[in-house]
Order: C-alpha cells, then structure tokens, then sequence
C-alpha cells in the first residue's frame, strides 16, 4: 500500500508540477514535453514496482540486505553521479579542460584498501552506519563526533544538489530561483519520503543505462553538428590544441611544486586516494549502498567495479565539454552563458559597454570563422596556431563581460550553465527533454539516496541512543520523520546556495574535503593504531577538524596557497599521529599510575 501511496503521490506532485510549467512564457517543444514527462514517470512507476520491503530499520534502509552485486555498482555510481556532475562537470571542462579528471585517479586504490579493511569490519558486526563500528571499537562520543561530522558535509551537499536541477528551470522559464527550489524541493521530498533503500537503488540502476545512451547520443550528435569536414578527430585537435586536453598535469610551474593547484597528477592519486577512501569507506551515503549486500562477497565486487568504471565514465563527461568548447569553435560563442544575467546588464547603466563588448566579439567570431573554415577546407597547424590569440581575444572580452555583470550584482560564473545553454540552444527536438529528464533523474538518485543515508546516520546513531527498546514499526515511523527532516534542511541549503558563484561540482568536492580527512583518519587508527583508546582518537580528531577549516580560511584569504585536495591527506594523517602520540604521552602513563 505504501508503494501505492508513494507512485500516485509522485505522478500528482509532478503532474502539478508540469502543468506550471506549461503556462511560463517560455516552453519546450512538444516532444521534449512528452519524453520528459515519460521518462521521470517511467522511472517512478519502476521504483514504486521494487519498493516493497520489510516495514523496520532493515528493510527501509538496507534493503533487506539482500542486493546482488551489480544493482550495488550502479547504486554507488547513481548515488555519486548528481545533477552537479552532469550541469557543471561539462563546463569545468570547457573552461579548465580535461584536468579535472586526476581528481578520481586516486579512487582504485582506495577501493582495493576499503575492500581489503574496511568491508570486512562492517560485514561482521552486520552495522547500519560505518560508524556504529567507531563506538564497538573506541566509545560513544567518537562515533557521534563522526556521525555529526558526516551529518553536517552530506546535509550542506545534498542542498547544493537540489539547487542543480532548480538551476535548469530557472534558466530555461526566467523563474525566480528560490521558488523553482521550494518546486524541486517538494518533488524530490515525495520521491525520497516513501521510496526507502530498495527503491532508490533499483531506480538508480535504470536512471544508470537512461544517462549514458543519453550522454553518447549527445556527444555524437554535437560531431554531427560541425561543419563538413570537421569530425571527432579534428574537433579533439581543435580542443587541444586551445588547452583543453589538459589530462595529466604535473603541478610543477618554473621547477618547484604549485601546493596551491588544485587539480594534478600528485594531488590526484595522493588526495584522491584519501578523499575517496574516506568518501567510500567511512560516508554513510556510499557505505549504506554496500551494506544493502547479500554478502561481503558482493560488497567488494561492487565497489572494486566501481574503482574501474568510474573513472573512464567522469572522462567521458569531461570530454563532453571539451567537445561543447571545440563545436562553439565554429560558432558564435556567446558574451555570457547565462541569459538571465545577459538580460539584467542590457537593461543597466552598462548596456552602452555590453553592447560595445559585443561587437568586438562578434568582430573576432567573424575573423575565427575565416580561419576554421579554412582549417574545414585544409586542415593543418599553422591555422590551429592562428587560432589561439583570437581564442585569447574572446577570453579577455568574456573577462570583461563578467566584471560587469559582477559590478550590477549579478553571479559572474557561468560555468554552471554552459552544457545547459548549449543543450537548449543546438540540440534536436526530443533530445532536450531526455537531457533534462536524465538531469533529473541524476538528482533524485544521488538526493534520495543521500537523504535515506542521513536519516538512518541520526536514527542509529544518535536517537537510538537516547531512546532505546523501540519496536520495529516505532523504528520504521521514526525513520521516515527523520527522512522528511533532512528533506526540509537540505530545501533550506538550496536556498542558501543560490547566492554562491563559484562551479558547484568544486564547491561539493571543496565542502567534503572540509571533514572527510578527519573522519577518514579516526577509521584509519580503529583498524591500524590498536593500542589507541576513545579518549586519545576523540580528541586528535576535534583538534584536527579546527586546524583543517583554520587552513582552508588561510587559503580562502591568500594568506597559504594551498589545493583542497591535499586536506584530505593532511586530516588523516593529522589525526592518526596525534592519536598516537596522545596516546603514548598521556592515557598510557595514567594505566601505569593506576597499576
């Protein structure tokens, strides 16, 4: 009856939904519409079929423990692969190339560790959350530090990936952004409300094939849509060319290491190895997709098959944006990405120098367009060469374009809106709707299955400990309260959000790299340090997360240059010494006195 409930209360809040839509001044094409609709129906309607499990804390969060591997692999990728990663990561590419990649270079290696020590711990005290583990093998008060630690980065990051897909309708429908994040919000809050494990990760599995035919198709058509003699070759030469192909960086400038570069082979596998140890191994939202296992069997085969095909799929996404960049090559690049902020500097004291900027770049679009229909003709080097002091002109004019959006009160990141704007621009009828649909169906994915990891954090973690001896059922209704209450927060998160500038794919991985090392490194002493007790663990790991945010306030305010991958490392390690030495120096001694 509840799954009943769940599919009719869906379909209601999106038929609402769509029907505002419907009536805004700006509409999408008949069949975007239906495939649209269709597609989030679809997936609703096949999530409320695999939602029926046991009414208690086992069925309602972990399945029944009862996923075959595979279903795990996709659930882990879908839980990872949020609206953020599909808006923005197309135009972190377009703006800083392929680099970004070696930020999950680190990610094999770290699943081979968890697989090695940290499935094994869970599977046998058969836990909930990874950190009910931390109070059977320290004390209480370390394993709600973590959990709280884990409750505030994953709260503040699922409300950044709300705002993505209310992002979408604001720019498509002009609509003020908060209302569009109250609209997502009460739609994302039904689909995770009623849903439960079973069917977040049965619905990830669907959403998983529907977003990779999605993203193929789209790669292949933007090939399609270059001039004749321009093909996937020729646009990759273009992109690289211009610096776009930037995969593997050494972070070395004049000789010495930039500590301050975000993204590079040694921050990658270095601080992605401690980023992803720490988001695979100890974040309730990745391990509660393994727990769901059969066996532990199962549990390291999905996230060993995870370490390999995660990385090839985020290059395939970056490429999309490297092709985006290559395709706006041939054609007019526009001023700003975003057309709201376009629209509101039109109609400011700065129209007369918005207008002026814009005729030197169609001035410099006209002479690129010369070259490479040349290059179409004719291809060789010394055109491609011509190519990139014209590329540098537009970058500077762009440049320019920001500052006075900026100096009118606007956002001057339009990364967020480059594979939208493009997508809605050049993509053919139907193809639209299903890019929107998959960003969509990315969201609610990894927002329910974030969600569902937070209520069963604080349920376990922190109010079963205060009330203890509850029934299955008192279990089960207190878990969907707990679930409502974080919808809420995260809504609240989004609307915070709306006000921030920078690329949201960095601002999630900077916000996670604020907490994971700590948590990571008092993991790392359960299973490596055994002679350290809760007292010495709790406070190396309150000491570190101060030191940890006082860094990245020094860095915020140029006063260290220092990238946000290397606090992943620096946490762990940080409290994994200090532990140590804690340890040794002080409770060790007072043993002594005592015997």
């Amino acid at each position: 009856m509840d799954g009943l409930v769940y599919a009719c209360n869906s379909i209601s809040a999106i038929a609402n939904y769509f029907v505002l839509l419907f009536n805004s001044e700006i509409c999408m094409r008949s069949l975007d519409w239906v495939i649209l609709i269709a597609t989030l129906l679809l997936i609703i309607l096949y999530g409320w079929y695999k939602s029926k499990t046991s009414k208690n804390l086992e069925g309602y969060f972990l399945s029944d423990r009862s996923m075959p591997w595979y279903i795990i692999l996709l659930s882990i990728m879908g839980t990872q692969a949020s609206a953020v990663t599909f808006l923005a990561a197309p135009g972190q590419a377009y703006t800083d190339g392929m680099r970004f990649v070696q930020y999950y270079f680190g990610l094999p290696l770290a699943a081979i560790v968890i697989c090695v020590s940290f499935v094994p711990a869970f599977s046998k005290l058969r836990v909930f959350t990874a950190y009910e583990y931390l109070e059977n093998r320290f004390d209480g008060k370390t394993r709600v530090f973590a959990s709280v630690l884990f409750l505030l980065q994953r709260g503040l990051s699922t409300g950044i990936s709300i705002f993505a897909p209310s992002l979408i309708l604001s720019v498509l429908f002009e609509w003020n952004i908060y209302i569009t994040n109250l609209l997502i919000g009460g739609v994302l809050i039904v689909y995770t409300l009623s849903g439960g494990a079973k069917a977040v990760a049965y619905t990830q599995q669907l959403q998983f094939f529907i977003i990779t035919g999605a993203l193929v198709l789209t790669g292949y058509l933007i090939i399609q849509k270059m001039p004749e003699g321009i093909g996937l070759t020729q646009a990759l030469e273009v992109g690289g060319r211009l610096g776009k192909f930037n995969v593997i960086t050494s972070g070395f400038n004049d000789g010495k290491f930039n500590w301050g570069d975000r993204y590079n082979i040694l921050s990658g596998i270095i601080g992605g190895f401690f980023l992803a140890l720490s988001y695979f191994g100890t974040d309730q939202s990745q391990v509660g997709r393994y727990l769901t296992a059969k066996n532990i069997r199962q549990s390291r085969m999905g996230l060993l098959m995870n370490g390999i095909v995660k990385v090839p799929m985020q290059f395939g996404i970056l490429l999309l944006g490297v092709l985006v960049f290559a395709f706006y090559q041939f054609h007019q690049v526009p001023a700003f990405f975003n057309e709201y902020e376009l629209s509101r500097l039109e109609n400011s004291r700065h129209a007369e120098t918005l207008q002026q900027l814009q005729q030197r770049l169609e001035a410099v679009n006209a002479q690129k367009s010369v070259l490479l229909s040349d290059y179409a003709q004719n291809a060789s080097d010394d055109k491609l060469n011509a190519l990139k002091p014209l590329q540098d002109s537009i970058h500077i004019i762009r440049s320019e374009v920001k500052s006075l959006i900026k100096d009118n009160g606007g956002s001057d990141n339009d990364t967020n809106y480059i594979f939208l704007r493009f997508v809605v621009d050049y993509m053919p009828q139907g193809l639209v709707g299903l890019i929107i649909a998959i960003i969509f169906l990315a969201s609610w994915g990894s927002i329910a299955a974030a969600i569902n990891s937070l209520a069963s954090s604080t349920v376990i973690d922190i109010h079963k400990k205060c009330r203890k001896n509850m029934s299955d059922r008192e279990d089960y209704n207190h878990s969907r309260l707990y679930t409502l209450a974080w919808s809420l927060f995260c809504v609240g998160v989004a609307m915070f959000v709306s006000s921030w500038s920078s690329s949201l794919i960095e601002v999630v991985n900077i916000l996670g790299s604020l907490f994971y090392g700590t948590i990571l490194g008092v993991f790392l002493v359960a299973f490596y340090a055994k002679k350290v007790g809760g007292n010495a663990v709790f406070i190396a790991a309150v000491v570190t997360e101060l030191v940890i945010i006082l860094l990245f306030v020094l860095n915020e305010y140029g006063k260290i240059s220092l990238g946000f991958l290397w606090l992943n490392m620096i946490g762990a390690l940080m409290v994994y010494v200090l532990s140590v030495m804690i340890q040794v120096l002080f409770f060790n001694q007072k043993k002594q006195l005592v015997s």
